[in-house]
């Protein structure tokens, strides 16, 4: 081995433990620790220092960096869903595998999670424009809200429960509506909520206080 390559190999193990507050990096070490939880049974014998030798470590990083650079909805869940779904970990990084997992999260997640997300997305929007953040779905960029649905930030607990959010589908050209439909598929949506009319009600009242 030569000295250049010898002291690259001395030195990754350092870098890996200095790496160890990244976001990106405590991400990846906590999908290391979810995958040995769901696969081998436990995780509770494994440290920070067996994830830096594992040889698993460079893909599970990259994983975690990829949701900070997303900023992946509930990353944990997602970590879940991949391992559930048998995702080979050289696929997790994949748009459309996160696209899968985000169209199916939003269809179970706590109507409390999504109006938090939608609140936070409102309150950045805001800050930006100069706009209340209340009409983000009423006055910004149509092509920006309609990423903001597809990135998970609006769920269709708001899309469907607000004034601004029928407002915002109804002014849609057709490209947007299928661009938007995956993630807000009606059919879907109209039988939970009538299977959750509390929650719908709650989502109603959250969002007509609010200004949505």
């Amino acid at each position: 081995m030569k000295e250049t390559s010898l002291a690259v190999h001395s030195c990754e193990p350092r870098r890996r433990r200095m790496e160890k507050d990244e976001a990106g990096v405590r991400l990846g070490f906590n999908a290391y620790l979810k995958f040995y939880e769901l696969t081998q049974g436990s995780a509770r014998l494994k440290t920070y220092d067996d994830f830096c030798e594992s040889p698993y470590y460079r893909a599970f990083v990259k994983f975690g960096r990829y949701c900070v650079d997303i900023r992946a909805v509930n990353p944990a869940r997602f970590v879940e869903w991949v391992l559930k779904q048998n995702k080979k970990i050289d696929h997790w990084c994949k748009d459309t595998v996160y696209t899968e997992y985000l169209t199916d999260y939003l269809r179970v997640e706590n109507v409390n999670d999504a109006l938090a997300r939608a609140m936070e997305f409102g309150i950045d929007w805001s800050e930006k424009h100069g706009h209340p953040a209340e009409d983000c779905l009423r006055y910004g960029n149509s092509n920006a809200m309609v990423y903001a649905v597809t990135a998970g930030r609006i769920s269709p607990w708001i899309i469907y429960n607000s004034e601004s959010g029928q407002k915002f589908l109804a002014e849609l050209d057709a490209t947007q509506v299928a661009m938007v439909w995956p993630y807000i598929d009606a059919d879907f949506w109209m039988r939970k909520f009538k299977d959750y009319p509390a929650d719908q009600e709650y989502a109603r009242d959250i969002l007509t206080k609010a200004g949505w």
